[in-house]
């Protein structure tokens, strides 16, 4: 008799909808549904039983939200419960983790998911359930099906598994021996610090890429301001194709002679909030409006004829960087002195 799977979706990987839909209450269907389609095949001896489908913004926020889909999971008497991928979708990935979590500890089964590694859930939750390595939009669905399946196949068939070997996060750290405890090594450590001497850290420490703070303007009145967004605001029609989370490129748009940003001539390409406000009025994102009062009142010199707009809603660190460092060097070159950072 083959195994049971449950497997867990939002609503855009249901085909339901995108920002519009994330509302959408719990609900189940039997069978394979959506990235379960790929799935379903590759499994060995199982199958997915049944589907479960919840909004993001209605798991997020609503308190009886984990209830509802833990009884929907727990109706189809599962042998392990698959969750996503999420990618790097903060909101779904929360939930992922939420989940696969619960699933763990209450039903006392495997579960497993498929985060991307800046995913917000893969550091809350990895340690909980099975975080699997993947990229970090839908354009890796290829290689995480697999990824997430293999894993599954061998949780499913009680087979030992291994972070290094099948692509998933480390759960556990491993205990070692030495020849001095935790409290001489790290005293050592500091003594030779304190004394200028090589020590080498036993952990790992991030790099935070710090940067110093430039010297304050001391003249506005005669500084030339630009706009840059990760709100991303755009031309009506998006005419770049901006995409809508996991940005893989910015825009550059021309404000001149504008006093004001016209409903109809303006929308936000981002898909991590209810973008009802921003379309109504772009300035709320790209205050050109007030930037071109303070610029006739002398208060600041010049608002810079351009703007610059990307989406931050799960673009990848490498790639803001990279788009920072494109975009600071253009106002460079054009004697931009100062910048405005807005978001959403």
């Amino acid at each position: 008799m083959s195994k049971k799977v449950v497997h867990y979706i939002n609503q855009f990987y249901a085909g339901i909808g995108g920002e519009e839909e994330a509302g959408t209450a719990p609900f189940k269907e039997d069978g394979p549904k959506g990235p379960g389609m790929g799935i379903n095949p590759q499994l060995q001896d199982a199958e997915i039983v049944g589907t479960v489908v919840c909004g993001d913004d209605y798991f997020n926020e609503k308190d009886s939200a984990l209830n509802e889909v833990m009884d929907m999971i727990k109706s189809y008497d599962p042998d392990l419960v698959i969750l996503g991928p999420a990618f790097n979708a903060g909101r779904y990935g929360m939930a992922c983790g939420k989940i696969g979590a619960t699933v763990m500890e209450e039903l006392d089964i495997p579960a497993v998911t498929g985060l991307y590694e800046e995913n917000p859930g893969t550091d809350i939750y990895r340690t909980l359930l099975y975080v699997t390595r993947v990229g970090d939009s839908a354009v890796a669905m290829r290689d995480a099906i697999p990824t997430i399946s293999n894993l599954a196949n061998k949780l499913l068939a009680g087979e030992d598994v291994d972070p290094a070997v099948d692509a998933y996060h480390e759960r556990f750290r491993k205990n070692y021996f030495t020849e001095k405890r935790g409290s001489e090594r790290a005293v050592d450590m500091l003594v030779a610090k304190l004394n200028d001497e090589e020590f080498k850290t036993e952990f790992v420490m991030p790099d935070f890429d710090r940067v110093d703070p430039e010297t304050a303007i001391e003249d506005l009145s005669k500084a030339t301001i630009a706009i840059v967004t990760s709100g991303g605001m755009v031309p009506a029609g998006n005419p770049d194709r901006i995409e809508s989370s996991s940005a893989s490129k910015f825009g550059a748009y021309s404000i001149e002679g504008l006093d004001d940003l016209v409903e109809g001539e303006w929308e936000t390409a981002h898909g991590g909030f209810d973008n009802t406000y921003a379309n109504e009025d772009a300035d709320r994102v790209i205050p050109v409006d007030v930037m071109r009062s303070m610029e006739k009142d002398g208060i600041i010199g010049k608002l810079y004829d351009t703007f610059y707009s990307t989406v931050g809603n799960g673009t990848s660190v490498a790639n803001s960087k990279a788009y920072g460092e494109a975009i600071g060097k253009e106002l460079k070159d054009a004697g931009v002195d100062a910048v405005l950072l807005t978001s959403t």
